[in-house]
């Protein structure tokens, strides 16, 4: 095991039963989970969920009514040193009327980096951002995920154990997606710890090592894509054979309905669709169509929050 993929397994932040009322609202009703180091987090839910109030609270910006948030040492438990802790807010927070530059330096010195250090950090991060060519733009002039990435480079000017990112990819356009996943691939592989918030199914469905699923206030899931899927719906591959009228005679590995117009079979591999199609040759009625399908993360959330529109 290396040295990294170790690290991975130690916690560097905890949060025990946190609870918070917000505007009148209980936005979080005992919230516990772990972050790890070298880990990239994917928090999904809808409008409302808590996913906000709880970054909030692990940043500071609020105080929790009750619980605990615990910032584990990153290498060394009997190590002093406070964790390091990053924040990108929903909203771009950089100065719009200093340049890139200009920025950085302001965000580094308020994290108490100066000198070389931060001339040195600077141009690590411009390089990292793919903004090395925009240091002498206004924030403003920048586009939307210039502007995005800028927000995230100056959160990482300290080098944090553990960066909070609350909706990202929000009104960024796609290369600047590709371009900040890119950015938070390689802090988790330097051991950063990354929680990050988004609507986007896709992207945290194929992006993250470790989903939560959040809904009023409350976490319902936890766990890898795999996992989730196997725990609310069973095998994450199916075939259906559907029928124009009722097939009376039993098939092998196939579930019919009461009306026996549709038949399924649970793959736990695509590797099994092959053998389990061969009995196509069997049958005596031919099925007007056959469906196959496999479940993903919109399948689970629907399953664990229900299908009714929110407001």
């Amino acid at each position: 095991m290396t040295e990294l993929s170790a690290t991975k397994t130690s916690p560097v932040l905890t949060l025990q039963n946190v609870r918070k009322t917000y505007r009148g609202r209980e936005a979080l009703k005992g919230i516990s989970l772990e972050l790890r180091a070298g880990e990239l987090l994917g928090f999904f839910g809808p409008n409302g969920a808590g996913k906000t109030t709880m970054i909030r609270c692990i940043s500071g910006l609020l105080k929790p009514d009750s619980g605990k948030i615990i910032r584990h040492p990153f290498e060394d438990p009997e190590d002093d040193e406070p964790v390091r802790l990053g924040l990108v807010p929903q909203t771009p927070a950089i100065y719009q009327d200093l340049t890139v530059q200009q920025n950085l330096e302001v965000f580094g010195q308020l994290e108490g980096v100066r000198g070389r250090t931060l001339k040195h950090r600077i141009g690590e991060v411009l390089e990292w951002a793919a903004l090395k060519d925009r240091t002498r733009s206004l924030a403003r002039t920048l586009s939307g995920g210039m502007q995005r990435r800028l927000n995230i480079a100056c959160s990482v000017l300290h080098d944090p154990d553990i960066l909070l990112l609350d909706e990202p990819t929000v009104g960024v356009d796609p290369q600047s997606r590709e371009r900040i996943y890119e950015m938070m691939r390689q802090l988790t592989a330097d051991g950063t710890a990354v929680l990050l918030t988004t609507h986007q199914l896709e992207e945290v469905e194929t992006r993250c090592d470790r989903i939560v699923i959040m809904d009023h206030g409350t976490i319902v899931a936890d766990g890898t894509l795999s996992e989730l899927v196997s725990r609310t719906i069973g095998q994450p591959h199916r075939v259906i054979l559907r029928f124009d009228r009722p097939y009376l005679n039993a098939v092998e590995s196939f579930v019919f309905d009461e009306p026996r117009t549709s038949a399924t079979c649970a793959l736990a591999s695509m590797k099994e669709l092959p053998q389990v199609l061969l009995v196509l040759r069997q049958l005596d009625q031919e099925p007007a169509r056959i469906d196959v399908r496999s479940y993903g993360l919109q399948d689970v959330f629907l399953e664990l929050t229900g299908r009714s529109l929110r407001e």
